[in-house]
């Protein structure tokens, strides 16, 4: 029987990478408060822009568009508060939908992507003095099934209809290239966790000239735009992992062969399991299978046993296992309580997925 633990569950968290570690280490034990203007705050300071250039440059964007916050969910919830009229796929992080419950959710296929002609008809009945408080929300890529959204396509439509556009790109960064510069994107969300830095930090990138309003009152940090004094060491790990997972990015390729030959496997041996998001783009990373035989739960508590770190979804509800939002938006209803998720990450080799063939295949 196996002993060691497989750590497949990056799209919840991903280890702390060795460069993000020794970061915080080096800048721990002196006062860390940017905002002082004394010698070790100005020293503070340096460390916390030096950080934020790092991940700005991982994302070829400005660093002063950047807004640090502590993690994704508060980024979304800037931005999705700052709106009064508001479109979402149906297939958002809850970190999108819980926040504004009010919003127009849209359509996607079969495979989880946003159906364009559903986000047009949104966007062609909005009058003109709506406009300039109405938003539109559409994650990079899907936290449970690892399937990328048409950004370019959304931005494209969000610009032509003057309606701002801000996309969650937590699941996406450190994974693919990301392009912040296409047309119509507004506001994109980040978090330090998902690329190996430290839980408990994030950012939001603003394009250059738009304003948001402050979610949390009492100071003017980071420019006004989030009050607080800054996660220092939280931020100077978010940097350093971000420089190392861009640096690795080409390891991404290696990954999806690896999760393409274990789906192989799987499904020529049990022709009953389902790949989830399968004839879509997706995240090289990430495999949601279906088991028509056996819960999600049952089937997590018999791999926990084993050794194996899944899980069935997102993993943001306290603990429970649920019926998945998103394989429901995809119209696989009687699938959506039966879903594991595969995500590997910078830990991961390829016997790790094939171990995991075999004893899923054992169940």
């Amino acid at each position: 029987m196996q002993t060691e633990t497989i750590y497949l569950d990056h799209n919840a968290t991903t280890p702390l990478r060795a460069q993000a570690r020794e970061a915080i280490s080096d800048a721990m034990g002196p006062a860390l408060n940017p905002s002082s203007i004394h010698s070790q705050g100005r020293q503070a300071r340096e460390k916390l822009e030096t950080a934020r250039r790092q991940i700005a440059e991982a994302l070829d964007a400005r660093h002063h568009d950047l807004v640090f916050t502590s993690g994704g969910t508060e980024s979304n919830n800037m931005v999705l508060t700052a709106f009064d009229n508001i479109a979402v796929s149906a297939v958002e992080h809850d970190a999108v939908l819980a926040p504004r419950p009010d919003a127009h959710r849209l359509a996607v296929d079969s495979d989880g992507v946003l159906r364009l002609d559903e986000l047009e008809k949104w966007l062609e009945h909005i009058a003109d003095e709506d406009k300039p408080k109405s938003l539109v929300s559409v994650m990079a890529a899907n936290n449970e099934t690892g399937v990328l959204q048409p950004l370019k396509e959304i931005g494209a439509l969000c610009a032509q209809h003057n309606i701002a556009f801000h996309s969650d790109m937590v699941q996406a960064a450190g994974k693919i290239v990301l392009d912040l510069s296409i047309d119509g994107l507004s506001f994109a969300s980040f978090s330090a966790h998902k690329v190996g830095g430290p839980t408990g930090v994030g950012a939001l990138w603003v394009r250059p000239g738009l304003q948001i309003p402050s979610l949390l009152k009492g100071g003017g940090q980071e420019q006004g735009r989030r009050a607080g004094t800054e996660n220092s060491l939280g931020i100077i790990g978010f940097g350093a992992a971000m420089a190392a997972s861009i640096a690795e990015l080409s390891f991404m390729a290696e990954l999806a062969k690896m999760r393409d030959e274990f789906e192989a496997e799987i499904t020529a041996s049990d022709p009953s399991i389902t790949i989830l998001g399968g004839g879509a783009p997706r995240l090289g990373n990430t495999s949601a299978i279906a088991l028509p035989k056996m819960p999600s739960s049952t089937a997590l508590m018999a791999l926990d046993l084993k050794g194996f770190c899944l899980s069935s979804g997102s993993a943001c509800s306290s603990g429970k296992v649920k019926s998945s939002h998103v394989i429901e938006a995809m119209g696989q209803t009687e699938l959506a309580s039966h879903i594991l998720r595969i995500s590997g990450g910078w830990t991961t080799n390829k016997d790790d997925f094939q171990k995991l063939a075999t004893a899923l295949l054992a169940l």
